[in-house]
């Protein structure tokens, strides 16, 4: 991947389910982070003493976070509902020159911050709660 501009990735609801993906607000800062647990195999016979892992044996996960500032009242009550009612709802992280990867995620954490002489911001963690799509672009 050649060097983007950190603006391009984006951070996206579906907030009805239907596929109609909406950004869900001016974001500063974005992440996505995928992860694989590993299944330890590794017996007194294994070459060498060598560790040995048991391949596609263990959960992989996704996590997405965000920091900036809401682009309007709707963006911030629908990311506050879901986190308030505990609800799985679909995202899509957009990544330049790479792809969207969309499934399911649970909001795990909602901070909000602010200066006396600044704008309100806030962060939010995602966590992967199902199977994910990618999708090259």
């Amino acid at each position: 991947m050649v060097a983007q501009r950190g603006k391009d990735l984006l951070l996206k609801l579906d907030p009805a389910g239907n596929g109609n993906f909406i950004t869900v607000a001016g974001l500063r800062t974005t992440r996505i982070a995928f992860n694989a647990e590993t299944v330890d195999v590794t017996d007194a016979e294994s070459a060498g003493r060598w560790r040995e892992l048991l391949g596609g044996a263990g959960v992989q996960r996704a996590a997405l976070a965000g920091t900036g500032i809401f682009k309007d009242a709707a963006s911030d009550a629908q990311l506050r509902q879901l986190f308030f009612e505990g609800q799985v709802a679909s995202f899509q992280a957009v990544i330049p020159d790479f792809g969207r990867v969309t499934g399911p995620f649970q909001v795990t954490a909602l901070e909000y911050s602010g200066e006396h002489n600044g704008e309100v911001a806030f962060e939010a963690t995602l966590e992967s709660a199902g199977a994910l799509q990618f999708a090259a672009l």
